[in-house]
């Protein structure tokens, strides 16, 4: 589907299934790693997110200004992980790269979105690894390399041009009709200046790795995961069982009317909202590399009728 129709699998599977994801994602994250994401720490990244959701907002009148805010609060955002989670020399290490890593993002804004968009679809990676650790050690070395075949290695393959043969022409898709140029679409997933062969190249693998992310998100981890549900609950009553899919599917109903009369506006507005449950990730992916004090850095669950692990610190 990626290679034959790629601007359809783009377009459409976002409007079907982003904004669900989205509640899906956050309902995962918040409660499987709520010994993460509380307190003082979480209503700091909620600050910094909610201006960055501002920012991509203003980026619909100002333009590249905005963007330009977004990187830098975006890196705070690092830093706030980072500032959490590291202590001592390890902290001045993580320092410097990200302040390296700023002054390159700032001086070429355009490769950073662009990598920050793939970089987003990558992510479930992370966390089907980390889910594994539930597994027996056969099933889980199966499992994690599983993943990795499809988040890395085709991808890899398809950027190499290995399956060109079956690349459709990106420009005769009839999505355009109602999503506006192709150009501009592949824009949010090519590096700038490359050529129009590259860049559907770009395009097939974002259009791959949002399918499966959405996979991931709406039917995986839902299915194989339920602690994480019922611990977010125990945090949100109000958001129990079937209340969080419906919020997702009447906010991506509403959306979707939106994308259809004017696709670049609904997607401008559904970048911003994105914005939490795309930038909670990477204090919780750090959580995940290192231990926080005493406290268990994320909850393990286990797969029906098999116990799980115990919790490593």
């Amino acid at each position: 589907m990626a290679l034959r129709a790629p601007l359809a699998a783009a377009v459409l599977g976002l409007i079907a299934f982003g904004v669900l994801h989205n509640v899906l994602e956050l309902r995962y994250v918040t409660g499987r790693f709520a010994p993460v994401l509380n307190g003082r720490f979480l209503a700091v990244l909620l600050g910094l997110i909610s201006a960055i959701v501002l920012c991509r907002i203003a980026a619909m009148f100002v333009g590249q200004p905005a963007r330009y805010a977004e990187i830098l609060i975006g890196y705070a955002v690092l830093a706030a992980g980072c500032a959490h989670a590291l202590r001592g020399w390890r902290l001045g290490v993580a320092g410097a790269v990200l302040l390296v890593a700023t002054a390159v993002s700032l001086a070429w804004p355009g490769y950073h979105f662009v990598v920050l968009a793939h970089l987003h679809n990558v992510v479930p990676l992370f966390f089907l690894w980390e889910w594994a650790a539930v597994l027996r050690p056969a099933a889980r070395s199966w499992f994690r390399w599983t993943q990795v075949a499809w988040v890395l290695i085709v991808p890899v393959l398809l950027l190499a041009g290995l399956a060109d043969p079956l690349l459709s022409d990106v420009r005769a898709s009839t999505v355009a009709a109602f999503a506006g140029s192709p150009d501009r679409i592949m824009a949010v997933s090519s590096p700038p200046g490359v050529d129009l062969l590259v860049g559907a190249r770009f395009l097939v693998v974002f259009a791959f790795l949002q399918t499966m992310h959405y996979f991931v998100w709406v039917w995986f981890l839902p299915r194989h995961a339920p602690d994480a549900a019922r611990a977010f609950e125990a945090r949100a009553p109000w958001l129990r069982g079937w209340r969080a899919w419906a919020l997702g599917g009447l906010l991506g109903g509403a959306l979707s009317v939106l994308f259809v009369i004017d696709y670049a506006s609904g997607r401008a507005l559904y970048s911003a909202f994105a914005s939490y449950h795309a930038y909670l990730e990477f204090p919780v992916l750090l959580a995940m590399l290192v231990a926080v004090g005493s406290q268990p850095v994320f909850r393990k669950t286990a797969p029906r009728g098999q116990q799980p692990a115990a919790v490593s610190t």
